[in-house]
């Protein structure tokens, strides 16, 4: 059976950490392709200054040019609804049935996973993967994740990878700081946000 990833976020810019994440899902998950998909309106950022989505969605497909396992989808971002993960799914399952479906996301989301609109759809649509992030303690995760299948009938995998303390919200402040962020970023990333002298203002 084939198995594909989709990885979801703002990728307000996407960097060296977001890549990480689905190398190793890649590889540790044995999948044939992960699927970036930049959101358009997240229901939890909607008071953030969140660059315009053609922007992001040109980064990401920059980042991912290289490596064929990874590719980019604009569903969310040809949707002007409030991009939620349950209607992602939906559409990805509709769209190829036989493909065994992954939903990459960080732990922060795991924790709080019960607040989502129509959790409980997302966590039978797929197989949650979940990856750390700073400040989560592996007990904890555990328990959360032991909780959620229990209690939902449902396969969550936690990715024990090696944490890269790479933020989108620290590069932009970085650049605000006029500082380098060059060694966080893609090469053709950083050059566009260069070029554009975007958030500069953020």
């Amino acid at each position: 059976m084939i198995k594909k990833a989709i990885f979801g976020g703002t990728f307000d810019p996407i960097h060296n950490g977001h890549l990480h994440i689905a190398y190793e899902a890649l590889y540790k998950l044995d999948l044939d392709k992960v699927i970036f998909v930049p959101s358009s309106n997240p229901p939890h950022k909607l008071d953030e200054n969140i660059t315009e989505v053609n922007l992001r969605y040109e980064m990401v497909k920059m980042a991912v040019s290289q490596e064929k396992s990874f590719c980019v989808s604009d569903y969310e971002i040809k949707n002007d609804n409030l991009s939620y993960t349950y209607k992602t799914l939906e559409y990805f399952n509709e769209l190829e049935k036989d493909t065994k479906w992954y939903f990459i996301t960080g732990v922060d989301c795991l924790m709080d996973i019960e607040g989502w609109k129509n959790y409980e759809q997302v966590l039978k649509l797929c197989n949650f993967v979940t990856f750390n992030r700073p400040g989560y303690l592996i007990d904890d995760i555990k328990r959360k994740k032991y909780e959620l299948e229990k209690k939902y009938d449902s396969n969550i995998i936690f990715l024990d990878i090696p944490l890269l303390d790479i933020s989108s919200t620290n590069i932009r402040k970085l650049i605000q700081m006029d500082r380098n962020v060059s060694y966080l970023l893609p090469c053709n990333v950083y050059n566009m946000i260069k070029k554009l002298g975007l958030y500069k203002n953020k």
